[in-house]
């Protein structure tokens, strides 16, 4: 008999980073290793679930950056080009190690996802994986959920806040409901950042969950009656679910994380670094500047620099182990808790970076495919469910106001909001400031002013996306984040300008619609207020 269940929520998201005036772009390979090393590869998993006929629950948020960028032609056509050098790269990669049979067979393990992730790409799912996604929703097994239009961060959009909050849920509901042809039944708030009142925007567009951090539940008025294991209804009667420490603390964790393992590959030795830098030239950024190749012939093994080559059948076991691990602590967590929540089985709400598995953790979806599988086959006292379908189960939850809170270090914004990144607020507030102004002022706008309306509320968008703060607070990749936050307040600017002078130049409309081509369908009016 079943005593509870467990949601495993994994968060798809990358910025929108697009840029058709270049032939090659260094930040355009965040989507395309994405693509190859975690969304192939999960995809793969729920086809070999399906294909076995395995009963299983999953969740994914896809972000709406996300989505626009998967079902982007030129991306779609540079993401082949990249995967082809890649392929290239690793025939070499079996002719220069064929005098070492271990790093020759690892060479040919990579020659072989390679290709068969062009298979699936390009004949499979003819270069749109958002289809895929679409298909095991439709077929009952996976709940895809959405985010904020471009993954902003709500509790410091402070000026004209209710018009801003809004603009970033309706434009993500709606792409959903255009690509899946449905409303979401969740959405992932942006760094699970919540602020008292932000679900009133998300009931209005039909959203019936959404997710918080631990302490968002633990610290909400009244005290929770069963902690984080049970969705709570706000006054508005949007449902909200809190991330189990425990749970995540086994993935996540640095010390004790399962991605740790020795036997694990180890994702900072790429042969992109490693090797000659004449012979790997032609595979790395066009400027020179050496990059991760996804190639990588090692193992973590220890602390130490040294490293012993990456044994693949010892670390799928160590997966194998580790989700057995993973499902008894959850079954004993779930045991406990039954005991203890009378009539009401408890859920776990396990969430978790979705790029984590396969591009850091390179077993994770190994680890999630035994994990599915073992809990449908090895025991019988939890089950894998979705937010979703765990709300249908009662018709009474506790009604509860969630504390303003965030995930990341202290749990208050403080990652978005620190001295490397707080200088970019006082231009979102002013463009949230001027997008209301010129919305009220242009009612029924038409011809070009309307294009620029709509390219200002593509801007601002864009402007608001948490991806930028953090990039400056972690100090990867900061001037392409620093030049993002420019461009856009600067093209935002320049149309506000335009609009009020009555002097609009449609080659510079055009221009920067064909260059941010995100939401086509969008409506500047959602920033209306009178």
């Amino acid at each position: 008999m079943v005593k509870g269940y467990v949601a495993i929520v994994l968060h798809a998201h990358l910025p929108f980073v697009r840029h058709p005036e270049f032939e090659n772009f260094l930040e355009e390979n965040w989507l395309f290793e994405a693509i190859t090393e975690t969304y192939i590869p999960l995809i793969k998993v729920l086809d070999g679930l399906s294909r076995d006929g395995v009963d299983y629950k999953l969740t994914i948020s896809l972000s709406p950056t996300l989505i626009s960028m998967l079902m982007d032609p030129n991306l779609q056509c540079k993401y082949l080009k990249y995967l082809g050098k890649l392929i290239e790269l690793s025939e070499k990669e079996i002719d220069r190690t064929k005098w070492d049979a271990q790093f020759n067979a690892l060479a040919h393990m990579y020659h072989s996802n390679l290709t068969e992730a062009r298979r699936m790409f390009a004949d499979e799912y003819k270069a749109n994986l958002v289809t895929a996604f679409k298909r095991f929703q439709d077929l009952g097994n996976l709940e895809v959920i959405t985010c904020c239009a471009t993954h902003g961060y709500l509790p410091l959009m402070e000026v004209e806040r209710a018009p801003s909050v809004r603009a970033q849920v309706k434009v993500a509901v709606d792409l959903y409901q255009k690509v899946f042809g449905r409303k979401p039944a969740g959405m992932w708030l942006p760094e699970c950042g919540y602020s008292v009142g932000d679900e009133e925007a998300l009931k209005k567009e039909g959203v019936r969950y959404f997710l918080v951090d631990t302490h968002g539940i633990l610290f909400g008025t009244p005290r929770p009656k069963f902690g984080i294991f049970s969705p709570y209804l706000t006054k508005a009667g949007v449902a909200f679910y809190g991330r189990d420490t425990e749970s995540s603390k086994a993935v996540w964790s640095a010390v004790e994380g399962y991605p740790g393992d020795y036997n694990y590959r180890e994702f900072y030795r790429d042969i992109g670094f490693d090797l000659d830098y004449d012979y790997i030239k032609p595979y790395i950024n066009p400027d020179g500047v050496r990059i991760n190749t996804g190639i990588k012939y090692y193992k973590i093994t220890g602390n130490a620099n040294h490293k012993e080559p990456y044994v693949p059948e010892a670390a799928r076991a160590k997966a194998a182990d580790q989700a057995g691990n993973f499902m008894f602590n959850r079954e004993k967590q779930i045991e406990h808790l039954a005991k203890r929540m009378g009539d009401r089985s408890p859920i776990i709400v396990a969430p978790y970076d979705a790029e984590l598995f396969g591009h850091w953790w390179y077993e994770g979806p190994q680890w999630i495919d035994f994990l599915i599988r073992k809990i449908r086959y090895d025991q019988k006292s939890i089950a894998l469910t979705t937010p979703g379908e765990y709300l249908k189960l009662y018709k009474k939850y506790q009604v509860l106001t969630p504390a303003s809170s965030s995930w990341g270090w202290k749990g208050y914004s403080e990652v978005w909001l620190e001295g490397s990144n707080d200088w970019i607020y006082r231009h979102l507030h002013k463009m949230a400031e001027r997008m209301v102004e010129l919305a009220n002022n242009n009612k029924g706008a038409k011809g070009l002013v309307l294009r620029a309306l709509n390219q200002m509320a593509r801007e601002l968008l864009l402007a608001q996306s948490s991806d930028w703060a953090f990039i400056m607070k972690t100090g990867s990749h900061v001037p392409y984040a620093v030049e993002r936050m420019r461009e856009h307040t600067e093209h935002f600017t320049e149309l506000y300008e335009e609009i009020k002078s009555s002097a609009l130049d449609e080659e510079y409309i055009k221009q920067l619609e064909d260059k941010y081509n995100i939401f086509p369908d969008i409506d500047y009016s959602v920033y209306r207020t009178s």
